[in-house]
């Protein structure tokens, strides 16, 4: 990916290195890093573990973090570029539509966190809280993606990024509030079944901005759309269930499936049209 030439984002929030006071989660501990691993490796939702943990007494933070190294710069100023590009990206197309976009803030953190959602562990992998409009992720999470689920590089991190951000757009559209207010009228089966729509439609947000920063600053490499499509199938639902339990159930599928996760994406990357990511309507996923 040819992104040393993107400017810098200044909405990157670095808290790796700042630990939780207590024993981490208060009211937690093992018993929620457990439900942590079982939201990641099942693919659940995870605002699903942030709710049950959101209401209890946050843990206090230490107000410095330990000393960077040379290693969390560079990582740093990596995500910091690709936040760059999505803020870019969108900003543009938000402005042709004549709105504004505002630009959520990447939260860098080491371990668990503290969000506007409740608590989180990094087990359960990055996540977008729309109560505060910030990004999560812990960077250990990008070596799980390289060793576990088959996609190194960092075209495949870059997509980590913008499908999150693709949770974030969705947000400011509307849509997340019509997908939450649908699944409280709707039975557990249902409430997946848009919880995949709305996963699958991040991910064709995430082809959108890859589609439009190539255009506009030429990003894309040889096989940087591949890294892409390995991370979307190596996070798949029945990819995590097989793995986990050795059984794929797709009544509980909250993310879609590897095939559809890619087939989403590659429809925002080839096309670039915002107009091609209706999930909702569409008759096959």
């Amino acid at each position: 990916m040819r992104i040393d030439d993107e400017r810098e984002s200044d909405n990157i929030e670095d808290r790796r290195g700042m630990s939780t006071g207590g024993k981490g989660l208060v009211g937690g501990g093992i018993g929620t890093l457990v439900i942590a691993l079982v939201a990641m490796y099942f693919g659940v939702d995870p605002s699903v573990v942030l709710n049950q943990v959101g209401n209890l007494q946050p843990a206090q933070q230490q107000a410095a973090p330990a000393p960077s190294s040379p290693e969390d710069e560079r990582e740093k100023k990596m995500m910091a570029k690709v936040l760059g590009s999505t803020e870019d990206t969108w900003s543009a197309l938000f402005q042709s539509s004549s709105s504004q976009y505002e630009r959520p803030k990447l939260v860098l953190f080491t371990g668990q966190v503290e969000s506007a959602c409740g608590s989180a562990q990094a087990a359960m992998g990055p996540f977008y809280c729309p109560g505060d409009h910030k990004l999560y992720l812990d960077m250990s999470f990008f070596n799980d993606l390289a060793t576990r689920y088959g996609a190194p590089g960092d075209f495949a991190q870059a997509y980590v990024v913008a499908h999150e951000v693709g949770h974030h757009v969705q947000n400011l559209l509307g849509i997340a509030d019509q997908v939450h207010n649908a699944q409280q009228r709707a039975s557990e089966t249902q409430s997946n079944a848009l919880q995949v729509r709305m996963e699958l439609q991040a991910d064709c947000f995430a082809g959108i901005w890859a589609y439009h920063a190539d255009q506009a600053h030429h990003i894309l490499e040889s096989g940087d759309v591949e890294e892409a499509l390995a991370a979307a199938s190596g996070v798949g639902d029945d990819r995590l269930q097989q793995q986990a339990r050795g059984v794929v159930v797709p009544e509980s599928f909250t993310h879609g499936s590897s095939a559809q996760r890619m087939r989403w994406f590659s429809a925002g990357a080839k096309t670039g049209d915002i107009k091609q990511c209706d999930t909702f309507k569409a008759a096959r996923l």
